[in-house]
């Protein structure tokens, strides 16, 4: 059995995945994450050197968590932490960050680079309301939004999202041969694109609109502790 969970990194949504992590019990809970930046996440006193695009898009996101009162990746440390406690293997499923990015910035041509650079600026000063237009967008027809994505940045379309849904689709595929069942948690925009490659009509998906709807009473993630949450899965392509 395979579960994604689509999350925004930037989003107060912990509550939500330590239940659903603890109420699906997998064999093993994958994120997308790599063991530089989760290190990186649990020590973000100690932030070292990094290429432009991953300084810039790291500064864009913390700005955004302020906006909407969580801390960025923290919905990642929570999958670990909640994978631990139920006795699950933990996988680090993406690719090496530091690397992947520097590989974006050689790839880019230079007029997609100052795109991107106006784009990360942009990205600093919107507000609240103008990022949740933007995730409506991305929600209201997430194939029209790739694509242009794919039109205006090719390289980053290519890079950031299409090679690393190919690498992550392969290492829970692997994930669930060996331990069972796996949850994936990821970010909403590969969820479509791994569930593609998968091609399994039985891949169970909960995106992230759903999962920022899911109210989960404090008692909820108590050990032991019983409550009436639906989670609303969707089964492949069709709806649970």
């Amino acid at each position: 059995m395979i579960t994604l969970v689509g999350v925004g990194h930037v989003f107060d949504i912990e509550r939500q995945v330590r239940f659903v992590i603890r109420s699906t019990a997998p064999g093993a809970v994958a994120v997308e994450l790599d063991p530089a930046r989760y290190q990186a996440l649990k020590e973000p006193q100690k932030r070292g050197s990094a290429p432009l695009p991953y300084q810039l898009l790291a500064l864009t996101q913390r700005r955004m968590a302020k906006e909407f009162n969580g801390k960025v990746g923290q919905e990642m440390l929570v999958a670990v932490e909640e994978g631990q406690s139920l006795g699950a293997k933990v996988l680090f499923i993406d690719v090496e960050a530091s690397q992947m990015f520097r590989r974006l910035w050689v790839s880019m041509p230079i007029k997609e680079k100052v795109l991107m650079f106006l784009s990360g600026l942009t990205g600093l000063v919107a507000s609240k309301k103008q990022v949740e237009a933007e995730l409506e967008r991305f929600e209201e027809n997430e194939s029209e939004y790739m694509e242009l994505m794919a039109q205006e940045f090719p390289t980053m379309k290519k890079v950031l999202i299409d090679d690393r849904n190919d690498v992550m689709a392969s290492r829970i595929a692997k994930a669930e041969g060996q331990y069972g069942s796996v949850l994936a948690v990821v970010g909403d925009g590969h969820v479509d694109g791994i569930t593609k490659i998968l091609a399994r009509p039985d891949t169970r998906v909960l995106r992230l609109k759903d999962l920022r709807a899911m109210n989960v009473p404090e008692g909820c993630v108590t050990a032991g502790n019983n409550c009436d949450v639906t989670i609303h899965f969707t089964v492949g392509t069709g709806q649970a």
